[in-house]
């Protein structure tokens, strides 16, 4: 276990490790909580017993991105630190040398969505669903996490995903390529460990070269972005309907 108690670590054997997000009740992501999770993703990298990474959640929800009771009230310095923390995990999981997978079993909805784009192989519950909500709560993405999108989504899923907001089911994520299988209810987290166990059968360095083959461009790019102030738009990241755009989803 990590000394914060939101991740649990576990290891599995064989080089497998087990990353739980257990914020309750929604794995709701704060940029505290992202400036841990980079930092354990630094340790993670440079820990070479380590094969393989397993990300999953201790509840229903995978995760539902930021909290929006919070994020509604937040001030420039609040937006940046957010934005600054989203860029910084997900930028480090889409370059991550290892092989991620992903147990999703409830939704992964906007920020949570980012967890499942960035990974190598996704494992989903038949309950679980996929959106990127952004559009719905007044925010546009920040161009890392554009990115990221982009190079993960076929231009159709990206279309209708990013403009509408809505989120899709499993066997839709499925049949789009977005997710790779859908394990039976209770099922998704073994099923999972599985997959991370054959992937860290796999030579290390080969399978980190072919990872940046595959996503090098992309790479490339969040990296340029990533110097211009860890991809922070100067003027925050609100608009003038963003605080009433997240009051009107909150229930």
């Amino acid at each position: 276990m990590s000394d914060n108690k939101w991740i649990l670590l576990e290891d599995h054997g064989a080089g497998v490790i087990s990353l739980t997000m257990n914020c309750a009740p929604v794995n709701a992501l704060t940029s505290e909580n992202l400036n841990f999770m980079a930092k354990l993703l630094d340790n993670l990298e440079d820990d070479n017993s380590i094969k393989s990474l397993v990300i999953n959640s201790s509840f229903k929800v995978f995760s539902a991105g930021i909290n929006l009771k919070e994020a509604q009230n937040f001030d420039l310095d609040a937006q940046v630190a957010m934005v600054r923390g989203l860029n910084t995990v997900f930028s480090k999981l889409f370059q991550f040398s290892k092989p991620v997978i992903v147990a999703s079993e409830g939704a992964a909805i906007a920020g949570g969505f980012f967890f499942i784009l960035t990974s190598d192989y996704r494992v989903a519950g038949p309950k679980s669903m996929f959106g990127l909500a952004e559009v719905q709560v007044g925010v546009d993405f920040p161009l890392p996490l554009l990115e990221i999108a982009r190079a993960m989504l076929g231009a159709g899923d990206l279309r209708r995903l990013m403009q509408s907001g809505n989120p899709i089911k499993s066997e839709i994520a499925l049949n789009s390529g977005i997710i790779d299988e859908i394990a039976h209810e209770g099922e998704t987290f073994s099923r999972a460990l599985a997959v991370a166990k054959n992937y860290s059968e796999i030579p290390p360095k080969t399978y980190s070269k072919v990872k940046r083959q595959i996503r090098g461009s992309s790479i490339d790019k969040i990296q340029s972005l990533m110097k211009a102030n860890y991809g922070v738009p100067d003027n925050g990241w609100y608009s003038d309907e963003t605080k009433a755009a997240m009051k009107a989803k909150i229930k």
